[in-house]
């Protein structure tokens, strides 16, 4: 169960990998649910991206799928086109998000998600696996 003890521990982990990479970063942890357990803006990391690391979040979470996933089957013609305009426009299909599962283990089911926004996507992706892995 993501609790806010177990999100300050994903958050504290994906804000060591953003400051090894040197980019502030916003990084958001949500329950099974998809509901907000935790949300840190790292000084200087841009406000614009406060919303975007929670509805990766989200959207890792309501798909149980990285959003750098679901952004290469949602191009024009593939089978997923148009999904960042359903659930009133919360679905964010840059990297950045990553569904953190039972045990991190590959087939356990999903407990949350964590949602990064403030480099480039792979920067976003590599400090949201940091904070996943720390689950």
């Amino acid at each position: 169960m993501i609790n806010l003890e177990a999100a300050r521990r994903i958050i504290a982990a994906a804000e060591k990998k953003a400051a090894e990479l040197k980019q502030p970063m916003n990084i958001a942890v949500v329950d099974a649910g998809g509901n907000l357990v935790a949300h840190v803006r790292m000084d200087g990391a841009w406000i614009g991206s406060i919303d975007i690391s929670i509805k990766k979040a989200f959207t890792s979470r309501a798909f149980d799928i990285a959003t750098k996933d679901l952004a290469k089957h949602s191009q024009s013609g593939d089978q997923f086109f148009g999904i960042h305009a359903s659930n009133g426009g919360k679905v964010m299909i840059f990297a950045g998000g990553i569904p953190i599962r039972d045990g991190n283990k590959k087939n356990g089911a999903v407990i949350g998600a964590i949602g990064v926004s403030g480099g480039s996507g792979a920067q976003d992706h590599a400090v949201a696996e940091a904070g996943a892995k720390a689950y």
